[in-house]
């Protein structure tokens, strides 16, 4: 039995060599009938006639006695010469000409003159040239209108009804996201009973706007709310509305509506709604433009719907700030479900979901790949359990150790090694250092998060890493959590200086300089961080929708104010700066030890950073037999044999 992707893959190429095929046979078809046409129009003569003589010479070949059989129709004579050959001409009035042929011994044949009544075949091809053209015009109107509804269906709707029997999403297959599950409860209980509300009066919400970052879930989640409430489920998405042709969206959205009545009770997923639901007068085409004339349109038909129809209509989007406000209106889209980026314990039931499909080891722990996935979204989460089971699969493992996924994670969050890259001897020791007064200054800064990582293998854009990693998500961060994070950014310029001199620095660090430059800026601007210019927010920025596009503006200070700002801000970075080189003339022997260990080892986990610092206990490099072993005992323990040594 294949995998689920592998099949999907399967099934995708042979329906794009088929979709392939038939469009080629088509054009081919066309083309050989264009051709064939041609060529007949060219030499019409060619088809109906054979090898035409002159009368004069058909005449000396009589006299002669060549010709052998005649066949008289009207004044076209077909016939034989003795040697075989077949010919035609055209006689005149000749009263004499059969005598002649008697005389001679020509067999002769006489038929009457046919009627010029067209044939069959003769009418097919005068009208094929307008068969034709109306064939091709048939053929790309299908194409452009991807088919629906034959040629003339433009106004048909393009919502695919989806009737999962195998494969139905419920909430079990939902995770990380258990706020919104629960807003969505009552949309299933209305849906599987819902003269319980109407008992009481209540009416159910004719739209739901899950609202959320991308790969968050939402699509997932309004299958679940289909799959839960064994309902219909119509799937569009906003951009299939709009189309070349005026009013040919407005059309679709009423066409929309009618099958969901007539399959209610059911669900409508509209799938970037952004697309088509943008505050009008922000385009040029003012009330005609079609993408404006669809969206009044859907506002017309939502207002319109009657509540005990059971027609709930569910948007997504990642973007509402950019919606019309009268689509957000009480009636339409009563009501907003945020989808947010899951916190740690959503990660880790995420990772459940995604990991049932991977044959992991026992030393796999979700919950320390999700404290480590900070950020990280239902779609990056599955992204990752898939990067490992590939890792492992290219080094032909049986099963997914917690090694492979922190490869995979690495990977996704910095980017893959870049071990092909050249790198001097001196490059090294200058990255070593570099990234070892990050972590030293880490290590010494009581408000910082635990180091998680460090390594000098070039990664992505970057050439070296350290990778720190809070204990807990956090929502809002202090004043010496900042303070300490712009400090351990000025670790890597304070070490270059301090190790290889002034005039050594390299442009390394800039990354850290604007990252500390920012944290800085945002301390005085906008979280009231600053003594003298006190909690005020200084340019402000603020989004607006102008075109049809988002941009942003920002408040202007005076002159006077801004200078204090960046007074205030390099006041910040520079104590940062003080701190780090105290940090690191402190500990310089501990320094040049870890800078040392990176040369050797290129990677170090934060724990091995600390046994190195704290304790003095050196690394030890991992040799094949000590994977084998390791592999050896993980197989053993889920009962599995390793694979015979080549």
């Amino acid at each position: 039995m294949c995998l689920n992707a592998t099949c999907l893959v399967k099934n995708n190429d042979y329906l794009y060599y088929h979709m392939n095929l038939k469009n080629l046979m088509m054009w081919g078809v066309i083309i050989f009938l264009i051709v064939g046409l041609f060529q007949l129009f060219q030499n019409p003569d060619r088809v109906v006639s054979g090898n035409k003589i002159a009368f004069s010479n058909f005449l000396k070949n009589v006299e002669d006695g060549r010709v052998v059989q005649v066949e008289i129709k009207g004044n076209n004579i077909d016939g034989v010469l003795s040697d075989g050959t077949v010919f035609s001409t055209y006689a005149p009035n000749d009263p004499n000409l059969v005598e002649k042929l008697t005389s001679k011994g020509v067999s002769i044949t006489a038929s009457p003159q046919e009627d010029k009544m067209p044939s069959l075949l003769g009418v097919l091809l005068s009208w094929f040239p307008m068969l034709l053209l109306i064939g091709v015009w048939i053929f790309f109107m299908r194409q452009m209108q991807g088919g629906k509804g034959g040629a003339m269906g433009f106004g048909k709707s393009k919502a695919r009804l989806l009737t999962e029997t195998k494969g139905r999403k419920t909430f079990n297959d939902v995770a990380g996201i258990d706020e919104a599950k629960e807003e969505v409860e009552e949309i299933v209980e209305f849906l599987k009973d819902p003269k319980k509300y109407r008992r009481l009066g209540g009416k159910i919400p004719k739209g739901a706007l899950l609202i959320g970052p991308p790969g968050t879930g939402k699509t997932l989640l309004a299958r679940a709310i289909a799959g839960e409430a064994d309902v219909p489920f119509f799937t569009i998405t906003g951009s299939d509305f709009v189309e070349m042709f005026v009013g040919v969206g407005a059309s679709r959205v009423r066409d929309m509506m009618e099958q969901g009545k007539k399959n209610a009770p059911c669900i409508i997923f509209i799938d970037e709604i952004d697309a088509v639901g943008r505050s009008r007068g922000a385009g040029l085409g003012g009330g005609n433009d079609e993408r404006e004339q669809t969206l009044n349109q859907l506002l017309a038909e939502m207002d319109g719907f009657d509540t005990h129809e059971g027609v709930i209509v569910i948007a997504a989007t990642n973007r509402p700030d950019v919606l019309d406000p009268a689509l957000l209106r009480p009636g339409r889209f009563d009501r907003q479900i945020v989808v947010p980026n899951p916190d740690i314990v959503g990660r880790e039931a995420i990772l459940k979901v995604h990991i049932k499909s991977i044959n992991t080891g026992p030393d796999v722990k979700l919950r320390v790949i999700a404290r480590g996935t900070p950020g990280f979204s239902g779609a990056d989460l599955a992204n990752l359990c898939n990067e490992s089971a590939l890792l492992a699969a290219r080094k032909n493992k049986r099963i997914v150790t917690m090694s492979d996924i922190e490869e995979a994670k690495d990977k996704v969050m910095m980017g893959a090694e870049r071990r092909s890259m050249v790198m001097t001897d001196e490059d090294k020791k200058l990255t070593a250092y570099h990234e070892g007064g990050h972590a030293i200054v880490a290590l010494n800064e009581q408000a910082s998060d635990p180091i998680h990582k460090a390594t000098i293998i070039p990664r992505g854009r970057a050439l070296g890493v350290v990778w720190t990693l809070p204990e807990r998500d956090k929502y809002s961060n202090t004043r010496e959590y900042l303070e300490a994070n712009i400090s351990k950014a000025m670790g890597g310029r304070v070490a270059e200086e301090m190790i290889f001199g002034h005039d050594k620095v390299t442009s390394g660090a800039s990354s850290d300089i604007q990252m500390a430059t920012k944290l800085a800026k945002d301390m005085v601007t906008k979280f009231g961080m600053s003594k003298d210019l006190g909690p005020l927010t200084y340019g402000a920025n603020e989004d607006e929708v102008f075109l049809g596009r988002q941009i942003t503006r920002q408040e202007h200070m005076s002159e006077e104010t801004a200078k204090k700002v960046d007074a205030e801000v390099k006041k910040i970075v520079d104590a940062g700066y003080e701190r780090a080189k105290k940090i690191l003339s402190e500990k310089l022997d501990d320094l040049h030890k870890l800078a040392k260990a990176l040369l050797v080892y290129e990677t170090l986990s934060g724990e091995e950073i600390k046994d190195l610092i704290y304790k003095g206990i050196s690394p030890q490099l991992p040799t094949a037999e000590d994977k084998d072993t390791e592999e050896s005992s993980v197989l053993g323990s889920l009962g599995l044999k390793p694979k015979p040594a080549h």
